[in-house]
C-alpha cells in the first residue's frame, strides 16, 4: 500500500498535472510536494542568487514560494492537504535522494520549453533510473 507520495514540482504545467494525478490516484496517501532550487550548472542561475543571499535557506524558500503556493491551491481544489519541502542542488539527484523517504514518486515528464530540457537534461529519466521506489511519470 502506498501511504507516502513525493511529487517534485516546478512551475510547469506537467508538474501541476503530476500533482493532480497523485492526489487523484492516491487519495489516502500523504503527499509531499518537493521544489528543488537548482544547484551549480554551466549557466549558474539560481545557484548564483542563493550564493549571494545573506541566508541561502530563506532565499531558497522565497524562490519556491510561488510554486508551493500553486501546489497548495491545487490540493485545495481536490479538498486535500499536502506537505511541502525545498531542497537546493541538482534536481534529479535531490529528487532521487529524497525518494527513499517515500513509497512512490509521481513527477511530470518534462518541464519548461526545449531550451530548459536541453540545458537541464532529462530529470524525469534520471529519477526513473536512480529512484529506490516506484516512479510514475505523468504526461
Amino acid at each position: 500500500m502506498i501511504s507516502r507520495v513525493l511529487v517534485p514540482m516546478d512551475d510547469s504545467e506537467m508538474a501541476e498535472r503530476a500533482l493532480r494525478y497523485a492526489l487523484e490516484v492516491h487519495p489516502d496517501a500523504d503527499v509531499t510536494v518537493l521544489h528543488v532550487v537548482g544547484g551549480p550548472s554551466s549557466m549558474m542561475g539560481d545557484a548564483t542568487t542563493l550564493a549571494l543571499a545573506d541566508d541561502p535557506e530563506v532565499a531558497a524558500r522565497e524562490h519556491a514560494s510561488e510554486t508551493l503556493e500553486r501546489a497548495h491551491d491545487i490540493a485545495a481544489e481536490a479538498d486535500r492537504d499536502i506537505s511541502t519541502a525545498v531542497e537546493v542542488g541538482p534536481p534529479a539527484r535531490m529528487i532521487a535522494e529524497s525518494a527513499s523517504e517515500f513509497d512512490a514518486v509521481v513527477l511530470g515528464s518534462h518541464s519548461g520549453g526545449l531550451a530548459d530540457r536541453l540545458l537541464v537534461g532529462d530529470v524525469a529519466g534520471t529519477v526513473v533510473r536512480r529512484s529506490p521506489v516506484p516512479v510514475t511519470v505523468v504526461r
